[in-house]
């Protein structure tokens, strides 16, 4: 499913690199679970960035399903990436004009599903994750632990092949945590292919791989 080759990340002031990423050889098959464990700084956010196409390698090369994403432009990785992903951020990325109802229906309108059917969907996420008398409020009037549910919700409403998952549980107290990791496990268990980034050894032990970064290396086991 994905192909990481020699990708390495750096920020140029003048003749001087530093590096965030480096040497980074990767394979993910489909239906993998793989936790990305490491202090902070260590690079996850960045990888996952780089694999979810929201940000790009300096050097290397990337393969999805076959597609050499480094040689795609913005508008053909952005269709891949409505196409095929669902993004749970570490700061939640809501739109902050759009209440949570139409946070949710904001991927299936990307993916052309008609009307009716989006609301049927967004009426069964909002019910699956008990939000429903939050659906009218907008971003800023929801705890830190009501925004991270709804990013949660929003990755999965539409079905994507590929979930990234950055510090998933990281806003919620342990009873929820836990079942948003349970979600993820059936919906891998469904085919799903997941990679999450989590400083959580529980988190990381519902997944299948761990790999360790350190320094912006992929740790050697």
């Amino acid at each position: 499913m994905i192909k990481l080759r020699n990708i390495a990340k750096y920020y140029s002031a003048g003749i001087v690199k530093t590096y965030v990423l480096r040497g980074i050889d990767l394979e993910v098959e489909a239906g993998d679970f793989i936790t990305l464990m490491g202090p902070s700084g260590a690079g996850k956010t960045t990888l996952l960035n780089i694999i979810g196409m929201l940000d790009s390698p300096s050097e290397g090369e990337y393969y999805f399903l076959d597609q050499r994403v480094h040689k795609l432009n913005d508008k053909k990785r952005a269709a891949l990436y409505q196409k095929y992903f669902g993004y749970v951020f570490q700061s939640f990325h809501l739109i902050d004009e759009l209440t949570v109802y139409e946070n949710l229906e904001t991927p299936l309108l990307y993916k052309k599903i008609k009307g009716g059917e989006r609301k049927s969907m967004v009426c069964d996420i909002l019910d699956r994750f008990q939000i429903v008398g939050k659906k009218d409020l907008f971003p800023h009037q929801l705890s830190g632990g009501q925004q991270q549910l709804v990013g949660v919700a929003r990755a999965i409403i539409a079905k994507p092949r590929l979930i990234l998952a950055d510090e998933p549980t990281g806003n919620l107290h342990s009873a929820q945590g836990e079942e948003i990791m349970e979600l993820f496990r059936k919906l891998n268990h469904q085919g799903t292919t997941i990679i999450q980034a989590t400083h959580s050894e529980k988190n990381a032990s519902f997944g299948k791989r761990i790999i360790k970064l350190l320094d912006g290396w992929i740790e050697k086991t």
